[in-house]
């Protein structure tokens, strides 16, 4: 199978509270888009990358991108909606690529061997996604009170990246419809099995200034 990733950057990031949209903030001497992109970069199973950026903002990120995008096939600007834009990086992938890679560049810290571990399992079963095992108990109630303990037992935080077989990702997005919070659900509603990939911990999404701040303080520590 022929392997290309969709990095997803028009993200706006209200919640960092910076006035700058999310990809473009700088994050250790790079605009935050560039740590994912690089890993997609390095990792050998991926062969091409489509970009999709905010609005008007695609000349200042191809700009500041400071890194050699050499597997970047195309750059389009995203949606109004997460599946909007990748609808619009599906549309501008080249269809000799049969597995479809879609990761968050929020989430800064994904390594190439995850990557290639993802894209392994849903060359074997259609789909995969990266997720990691709860560990904390869970609680259901308000802050007056505690409900019930929900078992945690099978339970898993999804991650990016997810790998799909085209047909199924791009078939997902034609009959699905309302809001989806990732594209296995909405690969999931069509009838196809999706696989869990063991993620990493680190790979957590930066939505706010801490996790900015942590994210920065892991890519300064020395290498062990």
């Amino acid at each position: 199978m022929s392997v290309g990733a969709i990095l997803l950057c028009a993200g706006v990031g209200r919640r960092l509270g910076l006035e700058v949209e999310k990809p473009l903030v700088p994050l250790n001497g790079r605009p935050l888009f560039a740590w994912s992109l690089e890993a997609l970069e390095r990792c050998d199973a991926i062969e091409g990358i489509v970009v999709v950026g905010p609005p008007r903002r695609l000349d200042e990120m191809l700009a500041s991108c400071g890194i050699a995008a050499v597997k970047v096939v195309a750059w389009v600007e995203g949606g109004r909606e997460r599946r909007d834009s990748v609808c619009k990086g599906l549309a501008a992938l080249p269809r000799s690529y049969d597995l479809v890679v879609v990761h968050d560049c929020a989430r800064v810290l994904v390594s190439p061997p995850l990557i290639a571990r993802v894209v392994a399992d849903a060359m074997t079963g259609g789909a995969s996604i990266a997720a990691v095992p709860l560990e904390d108990t869970l609680k259901r109630g308000t802050l007056q009170r505690i409900d019930a303990t929900v078992p945690r037992t099978g339970l898993w935080r999804a991650q990016t990246p997810q790998a799909f077989r085209r047909d199924w990702l791009e078939e997902a997005h034609a009959k699905t419809r309302g809001v989806a919070t990732d594209d296995a659900m909405m690969v999931e509603a069509c009838g196809h099995p999706v696989r869990i990939t063991e993620g990493d911990a680190l790979n957590f999404k930066v939505t706010s200034a801490r996790d900015l701040a942590l994210a920065a303080a892991w890519l300064a520590a020395p290498v062990p």
